[in-house]
């Protein structure tokens, strides 16, 4: 079976984790050339009461493995 590919392409769904008015209503990812970020999305409404979306992007960084010393 050929692998997906996901160049310029990335998907939110509903975050059932959110707890205050700042924690995102949307999270996921996207994919930009090649590049991973994570995407956030709140949604707000305009002054003259017109709903959007307020977006954040960030990009993804690699964990380095924390190292761990043997005790004795």
């Amino acid at each position: 079976m050929q692998e997906y590919d996901n160049t310029n392409k990335g998907a939110m769904f509903k975050n059932d984790r959110k707890q205050t008015e700042t924690h995102p209503d949307l999270g996921g990812t996207i994919n930009v050339e090649g590049k991973e970020y994570y995407l956030n999305a709140w949604k707000k409404e305009s002054k003259k009461g017109v709903p959007f979306y307020s977006l954040s992007v960030k990009e993804k960084v690699a964990k380095e493995p924390v190292a761990t010393e043997a005790p004795f």
